[in-house]
């Protein structure tokens, strides 16, 4: 009897103290989602304490970790959470059917779901989050984008076509081929990078994490051409895209490894380390990438200028710009539209009020730089 007693006394502490960390759990979350709140109020603490000091930590943990693995975990975790999404919705509607639901089973579920979206919103904003409310770019290079006028983008879009039609003619025969091979291409980035930190000591990246998406040709229908993994530090390339586009967006998302959460500020950072790369194709990847924005937001304000401006468009680039266009309509899509809503809200609600357009902001970035530096610094 006293043998049951005891067994019976184990279980009620056993199941008191499973109670009590899930409490406990839920006013950690509670209470650091709501010290993130605070601090994303505070710009300079965020930038001089955890984009300066954790974040770099945490983010060479994370890159030390699965960097050397070959395969992108952050695609397969992201895949293995789609699946459990998709079997949870199974199970329910299943029981939907079966009429199993009853409100102690909703209480149990909501309580689930709120539990998981919290965990996300904390582990996202602690492992790279918050650097959406850091000062950044303004801070470290002391610039001030200012509203720009139709004459400035002009310029600015004949100055970078200029550029590009320059390092195109530039090209060696058969530079493009070596970086076909993905091993390559990274290595060359991360060089690129070392090159940059030169000149520009924040950009500093040891022990970087990028490979390629195993959802690359998925991607060309999603219109994603990277992404950055805040839960796993990895920078997913699709390598499917036009050759001459992937220098400038492995470096965009090495920037995001950095710590630029904002898609402007990578762009820009992305834009310097090519301009300083000893690869002649990685400058010209990003000095045409950077004329096609501008370009666009010419397009926007004045069109007649932007397609005069497509006449000096050499033979060599222009072969390019058709490849690009041929690209994209071979896998443009309705759903494409839907997934773009979606990641615009995304980014409005992350300190981007302009949404999938505050990556062309990058315009307003290289004519700051343009106004501190001259145009011989662009």
């Amino acid at each position: 009897m006293s043998f049951l007693k005891t067994l019976h006394l184990r279980e009620r502490l056993a199941r008191l103290f499973s109670q009590a960390m899930k409490n406990w759990a839920w006013i950690l979350l509670v209470l650091a989602a709501i010290l993130i709140r605070l601090v994303a109020t505070q710009p300079g603490w965020v930038e001089n304490y955890y984009s300066s000091v954790f974040y770099p930590f945490f983010s060479k943990v994370q890159r030390t970790l699965l960097g050397w693995l070959p395969v992108s975990v952050g695609d397969w975790f992201y895949g293995v959470l789609l699946l459990i999404i998709f079997l949870k919705t199974g199970w329910l509607t299943r029981d939907l059917v079966k009429k199993k639901v009853n409100r102690p089973y909703l209480a149990s579920g909501l309580q689930q779901l709120i539990f998981f979206f919290l965990f996300v919103y904390v582990f996202f904003n602690l492992g790279w989050g918050l650097n959406y409310n850091r000062q950044g770019i303004a801070k470290q290079l002391a610039l001030k984008p200012d509203s720009v006028s139709v004459d400035q983008i002009d310029t600015l879009a004949q100055f970078l076509l200029k550029r590009a039609n320059e390092y195109r003619a530039l090209e060696p025969a058969g530079i493009r081929n070596p970086l076909k091979r993905k091993k390559n291409l990274f290595q060359e980035a991360h060089q690129s990078y070392d090159e940059a930190a030169l000149h520009y000591s924040f950009l500093q990246l040891a022990t970087p994490s990028i490979k390629p998406s195993l959802y690359s040709y998925l991607g060309n229908y999603l219109g994603f051409q990277g992404y950055y993994n805040p839960f796993t530090g990895e920078g997913q390339v699709n390598t499917t895209i036009p050759v001459f586009l992937q220098p400038f967006v492995t470096t965009h998302e090495m920037a995001h490894q950095v710590g630029y959460a904002k898609e402007s500020e990578a762009n820009f950072v992305g834009y310097l380390v090519c301009k300083n790369s000893p690869n002649v194709f990685f400058r010209y990847s990003a000095y045409l990438d950077m004329y096609l924005y501008a370009q666009g937001m010419l397009y926007q304000l004045d069109s007649n200028r932007a397609i005069q401006l497509r006449t000096s468009i050499t033979p060599l680039v222009k072969k390019d710009i058709q490849e690009l266009k041929r690209f994209y309509q071979r896998y443009q899509n309705p759903i494409e539209d839907w997934i773009m809503v979606g990641y615009d809200y995304f980014l409005q609600a992350n300190q981007q009020p302009q949404g999938k357009r505050s990556y062309g902001q990058v315009t307003g970035w290289l004519l700051a730089w343009v106004k501190k530096e001259g145009w011989e610094a662009l």
